[in-house]
């Protein structure tokens, strides 16, 4: 095997472990490719390439979650995860419940090291010795890390199972109401403590804070313009993001994606939306 071969095997792994570390597939992207750039470097020396290429993004994932910390303290408004696109007639690469937004959001509020210990180990599997040689912590201190973070992402994972079929019709009907303005509907689709998320990153119109409950929900999508300017429904295609039934809708400004995140007893629990174009670079 040739060394981009090796890379290249390793590439999807690297890549899903460095957007659940980073929230943005552009970033995963320029991480991953910082990694192959070292793994040239490197030569030949290498006796076991996944761990060393694990242990090389990882750490690279965190200098980046680091250095960013400045910008996402200032960036203006509720911060969504880059949306992760996929077809609806394939099968999803991810597991949903590892990728949702809920989940993505619930690892922003650790650490960059509580966020690596709890993906590498909880998420990919890794024991807790290879996770300290990644780190270079030792073994107790990793399970340290992993307890605090634990405690932070467990009531993320949803409690429930909800067919992707019986999802889609659910967003499907939010979006014809939504299009006829029938707040009624709206409002009988949403669960009591519904929030609904939109970042616009300061460049286009978007709540400065996340709704929550449905009444505030219902409010705002009375203020929403789901129609474009000549009257005309809005284009879309729905597809699934981060594991959600969702859509991506175009407007005259450009797109915009909308991910609905099922519920208990048939109701959304979640709305999330992204306006930001630098977040919208990869979608068609």
């Amino acid at each position: 095997m040739t060394d981009t071969d090796a890379f290249e095997a390793q590439r999807p792994r690297l890549t899903r472990l460095a957007y659940r570390m980073l929230g943005s597939v552009a970033e995963a992207q320029d991480a991953v490719q910082d990694a192959w750039l070292r793994w040239r470097r490197a030569g030949d020396d290498i006796a076991d390439p996944a761990a060393w290429l694990v242990r090389t993004t990882t750490r690279l994932c965190i200098d980046r979650m680091r250095a960013a910390k400045s910008q996402r303290d200032a960036y203006r408004g509720p911060w969504l995860p880059e949306p992760l696109i996929e077809d609806l007639a394939v099968d999803p690469v991810e597991r949903a419940e590892d990728v949702s937004v809920a989940f993505l959001l619930a690892l922003e509020r650790l650490s960059p090291l509580e966020r690596a210990v709890f993906l590498l180990h909880d998420v990919f599997e890794e024991d807790y010795a290879e996770v300290a040689e990644t780190l270079g912590k030792s073994e107790p201190a990793v399970r340290q890390l992993a307890t605090r973070a634990r405690a932070h992402v467990k009531e993320t994972r949803p409690r429930f199972t909800v067919s992707q079929e019986d999802a889609a019709k659910l967003a499907a009907a939010f979006m014809v109401a939504a299009a006829q303005g029938d707040m009624s509907a709206l409002s009988a689709m949403l669960a009591q403590d519904a929030v609904m998320v939109t970042d616009g990153g300061g460049k286009r119109k978007a709540a400065l804070r996340p709704l929550i409950g449905r009444e505030d929900i219902v409010r705002l999508m009375e203020g929403l313009a789901w129609r474009g300017a000549d009257g005309q429904p809005l284009s879309f295609r729905s597809v699934r993001i981060n594991g959600y039934p969702g859509l991506i809708m175009v407007r005259e400004d450009g797109p915009m994606t909308v991910a609905f995140q099922p519920g208990e007893g048939g109701k959304l629990a979640g709305i999330y939306m992204v306006r930001n174009p630098d977040k919208l670079g990869h979608v068609g």
